[in-house]
């Protein structure tokens, strides 16, 4: 595994750590000022709607893993295909559980570390939610 690889999977292995612990400004580093976010349903949307929709969620805790399936280094430019399982806790304690692909293309910023450009993601209910 070359050290770009390894420092891409520790981008999702700390992303789903913040998340666990509700540490929006650590996910917030890990994107580019311009990323896109592609999801079923919505039109592509930034890094500041994101925000937005996170800090609407501060009271749900957010859990997961993730079984990174692939990872091709172009340069400076990256892509990681996943699959994601998450378990998202609403306050009152009703749990819902999704899992799917995801594509990300990455981009090493000028400061030498990888942040996500774009995510395709195609994380859906499971069937038993």
């Amino acid at each position: 595994m070359t050290d770009d690889e390894r420092a891409i999977r520790n981008v999702v292995d700390t992303w789903l750590a913040a998340s666990r612990s509700g540490d929006l400004a650590t996910v917030l580093s890990l994107m580019t000022d311009d990323v896109l976010f592609l999801t079923p349903g919505q039109a592509p949307f930034g890094k500041e709607a994101f925000a937005k929709m996170s800090e609407g969620m501060k009271d749900v805790h957010v859990d997961g893993t993730s079984d990174i399936q692939e990872v091709q280094v172009f340069g400076d430019i990256a892509y990681l295909r996943n699959a994601l399982h998450i378990v998202i806790t609403m306050p009152d304690g009703k749990v819902a559980r999704r899992s799917g692909q995801t594509l990300t293309i990455l981009r090493k910023e000028a400061d030498g570390k990888w942040r996500l450009l774009r995510d395709a993601n195609l994380v859906m209910p499971d069937s038993e939610n």
